[in-house]
């Protein structure tokens, strides 16, 4: 036997076996770290929540923890179904994007294109104001009376009632101010731009393009798989209070699972739905009229989480908090799901992103 070739071959499979250990050993780490924040934020018989993180397209870590349905005492499973809340409008900002590509609309367009008799006070008012939050309409959540029909059924039109006539807060393009009217309005162009309902567009032209089988329009009558039911807290836990879908409607009635939402992350990315130079403009950063930054693309939150770019955006409708976060220049993504609008997963989303970022540095 040759000793040196014999002693070499020997080195490199104790190094394989070593750096696999390492490995084994960092991966086992960092699950460990995540699962002792998430079992501290989230308890065993209360409300839940499910997490996924994905590293370069990979799912990386995915758990679920409390209780899908407190009734029944159900154990949440990771393919439960949650409302999302405004990352609806993610998916409706999308929509836009994809209408503008096959010609049939322009971002410049004014929304008296669509909506002849909408009082604009004077003002020029875009589709682009609009994904961007920075139309000066009022945002309805803020609206007296909203109580009074939230649990009316709306057609579009007149849910943009509800809100049209009301003061405008500034001027189209002098502020940033988050809107939910202004992504109920971009629906109602989808519709008009498409010929198709809100619903049936990101079902048909979105969800089944992309396989996201377990995502739909939310509804109360539909018997839903999976579907997590929503919780409150005051004191003790409360069933959430319903509330019609045709109220938040494209700002905010989408339902989905986590691995649902991880491959419209990677539909994204990919430039599935729409090309590489469109996807850009997702993701632009844009100004104000003073040239001041809104740290907002179309429908993403754009912000420096510890140094690092990331696109994010989250959701709270009644019963459900939610949260994304994509790490573009290290591609990590972490989603959270919650049943109860008691329990935000949105800072615990940004820490988990930062400790996958964190360990891929030290790699």
């Amino acid at each position: 036997m040759n000793f040196k070739n014999w002693s070499k071959r020997l080195l490199i499979a104790i190094t394989f076996i070593f750096t696999g250990a390492v490995f084994q050993i960092r991966a086992q780490s960092l699950e460990q770290q995540i699962n002792q924040v998430l079992e501290a934020q989230f308890e065993d018989n209360g409300p839940g929540a499910v997490f996924l993180v994905a590293k370069e397209g990979e799912v990386i870590y995915q758990n679920a923890l409390g209780l899908a349905n407190l009734e029944l005492e159900a154990p949440m499973q990771q393919d439960n179904v949650f409302e999302i809340g405004s990352m609806t409008k993610q998916f409706t900002a999308i929509g836009i994007l994809m209408l503008m590509e096959e010609g049939k609309l322009s971002l410049q367009d004014e929304i008296t294109t669509y909506i002849p008799d909408y009082p604009t006070q004077g003002h020029t008012i875009t589709i682009h104001h609009l994904l961007t939050h920075t139309s000066g309409i009022k945002n309805f959540t803020s609206i007296k009376g909203l109580n009074a029909i939230a649990q009316k059924d709306m057609e579009p039109l007149e849910m943009i009632d509800f809100f049209k006539n009301e003061p405008m807060d500034f001027a189209p393009g002098e502020a940033f101010k988050y809107n939910n009217s202004g992504y109920v309005i971009l629906g109602y162009i989808i519709e008009q731009a498409s010929g198709m309902s809100y619903a049936d567009f990101v079902e048909q032209r979105i969800f089944k393009k992309l396989g996201m089988t377990t995502s739909r329009y939310a509804s109360h009558s539909t018997v839903v798989p999976k579907r997590a039911s929503g919780y409150h807290k005051k004191e003790h836990y409360s069933n959430t209070r319903h509330i019609s879908y045709s109220i938040p409607y494209a700002s905010g009635s989408l339902m989905s699972t986590v691995g649902n939402l991880f491959k419209w992350q990677e539909a994204i990315k990919n430039h599935v739905l729409i090309d590489g130079k469109t996807t850009k403009m997702s993701f632009t950063n844009y100004t104000l009229n003073n040239g001041d930054p809104i740290n907002y693309g179309y429908g993403w939150h754009i912000k420096d989480l510890d140094g690092t770019l990331s696109y994010q955006h989250g959701g709270s409708i009644f019963g459900f908090k939610s949260m994304g976060v994509y790490l573009p220049d290290a591609d990590i993504y972490v989603v959270g799901l919650s049943n109860c609008d008691c329990n935000s997963p949105t800072q615990i989303t940004r820490d988990i992103a930062v400790m996958v970022l964190n360990q891929s540095n030290s790699d």
